[in-house]
């Protein structure tokens, strides 16, 4: 035989191994199952009605293909789970975690920290870069390594409204739509009081930033902010025009009186329900301050697909390479077609039929002038959104000047905790004649319980939350809500006290299941 042929043939025999091994070389099931290896897994998807269904027909696929071509079978059992929860779930027990997860990308970080993600292959990482749009991989990185798979990107608002109500003439204007609004009673909904994400839309609009930057770890280390500018001001007066208007509504999810709505994909339905043949739209518009006119900003954002960590090199790359088919085009498309996902693969970017669907012509619209959601601080939500609060409150540009001053002053003081600080529990409430506007220390002692340095004198019906790291995005309340593992840890009702007495308070944490029990110990 001719020696370069023998030597080609040493060479596919090795390199035919060595895929074979990256991806199989576990022994096959006791059961048989033709001699392929098998890989039980549990994935979390959407709990969307249809979701579930739609990655089992995906995974069926990548068994007929991809994993026939390598001899292995996926048995996967999928389930419904908020892509908003999921992080809070996965990190309360990594181990147990589902072995595929999808998640908000704003929950990146956290996962980062808790070491509850398997960092995708460098060859990995430059596919999906090749084919994911920017924004899309952006959301996916931290510190510029790629951590998890883009899924859609469509996690963005744009606006609805009633046609009936609202002329093609006034919706590139704010003023002209709340005059409209206004003159037909109607509603103007735009969540800016209970939510920073639409909060700021206005900041964005004028130039103003708030980048976060992270370690390796995925700490924050830093934040470049200049919401406390002259351009701040010019955002908050925006804002003030639809805060103090009649029309104006906090709301970003019902549709009732509303002649604009503020939302996103999600309210497709809703919003075509509500409007009927009066369905319209579009992008958001632009206000006016001194002459000058600005756009709405807004955060785009996407939904991503984690692998936990497994010690089994094998697995791990089985469960890397689904992860990569589960999110490539052809399946993005698919979601699109079954649930209007906007995809965040570029090639499924460009189909014809994405192009055309309504939503997401308004959100590619939209996005001419939006910001992509990085890796942001917790606590930052609180903070920032409390600025449409209080330019509502505001009367004078000196008002409006100590908005901006107070939110400097809350950044700053977070950024300053501690990693001890950051973890520790403190008490907030309705009690003390605080208002809710003051932390109150708790020390820890032993492991898991937390119990407050001062007493207080508390009446029947007083209200208080226990938190940590002076954020809301794990806050404990009433004992049934906190036993709750349904409810997101951010979202605990209140605590209110049944028998007025002077107390202290006490937690005590279950790390493991992310659940509390608040117990008041009563001093003489």
């Amino acid at each position: 035989m001719n020696k370069k042929v023998t030597l080609l043939i040493a060479i596919l025999l090795v390199v035919c191994l060595a895929v074979t091994c990256m991806v199989a070389c576990e022994k096959p099931d006791e059961g048989g199952n033709g001699g392929k290896t098998t890989y039980n897994i549990k994935v979390w998807v959407s709990e969307v009605e249809g979701v579930a269904e739609i990655f089992e027909a995906q995974i069926a696929r990548f068994n007929a293909t991809k994993g026939a071509e390598a001899n292995i079978e996926i048995k996967a059992t999928v389930e419904g789970m908020s892509e908003g929860d999921a992080a809070t779930q996965v990190i309360s027990d990594v181990a147990s975690a589902p072995d595929l997860y999808c998640f908000a990308q704003d929950q990146l970080a956290r996962l980062v920290q808790a070491k509850a993600l398997a960092r995708p292959s460098a060859n990995i990482q430059a596919r999906i870069r090749d084919t994911h749009d920017a924004g899309s991989v952006n959301a996916a990185s931290v510190a510029g390594d790629i951590y998890a798979y883009p899924l859609t990107a469509d996690n963005g608002y744009f606006m609805y409204y009633d046609k009936s109500v609202i002329s093609e003439s006034d919706v590139d204007s704010l003023e002209a739509l709340i005059a409209a609004c206004e003159g037909a009673n109607k509603l103007f909904n735009f969540e800016l009081e209970g939510s920073a994400w639409y909060t700021a839309s206005f900041f964005f609009a004028t130039g103003c930033h708030s980048n976060w930057t992270t370690d390796a770890n995925g700490e924050f280390v830093s934040i470049d902010d200049d919401f406390n500018s002259a351009n701040g001001m010019i955002a908050l007066k925006g804002m003030q025009k639809l805060l103090k208007s009649s029309c104006y509504n906090s709301n970003s999810a019902s549709f009732d009186g509303a002649a604009v709505q503020v939302s996103g994909t999600w309210n497709l339905t809703a919003a075509q329900e509500a409007y009927g043949e009066n369905f319209g739209v579009t992008d958001l518009p632009s206000f006016t301050v001194d002459g000058t006119s600005y756009h709405l900003g807004s955060f785009s954002g996407n939904k991503l697909m984690g692998v936990k960590p497994s010690d089994d090199t094998t697995k791990n790359a089985v469960l890397h390479n689904l992860a990569e088919y589960l999110t490539n085009a052809e399946c993005q498309l698919e979601r699109f077609e079954e649930k209007g996902w906007g995809p965040s693969a570029k090639a499924a970017q460009a189909d014809e039929a994405v192009q055309a669907n309504p939503t997401l012509g308004a959100l590619a619209k939209q996005n001419e002038y939006a910001i992509p959601q990085g890796q942001i601080g917790g606590s930052w939500w609180d903070i920032a959104k409390a600025l449409a609060s209080g330019a509502k409150n505001a009367n004078t540009d000196s008002d409006l000047q100590g908005v901006l001053d107070t939110y400097d002053t809350a950044i700053e003081g977070w950024l300053s905790l501690t990693p001890e600080q950051r973890v520790a529990f403190t008490v907030i409430g309705g009690i003390k004649g605080t208002g809710w506007g003051t932390d109150f220390p708790m020390v820890e002692g032993p492991d898991g319980t937390w119990t407050s340095e001062e007493a207080f004198e508390l009446a029947a019906g007083d209200q208080f939350k226990v938190r940590q790291g002076l954020a809301w995005n794990r806050a404990f309340g009433d004992n049934a809500s906190n036993a709750d593992t349904s409810v997101p840890v951010g979202n605990k009702a209140n605590y209110v006290v049944e028998t007025a007495g002077t107390y202290k308070i006490q937690l005590v944490y279950d790390a493991a299941t992310d659940t509390a029990v608040i117990n008041l110990i009563p001093v003489a």
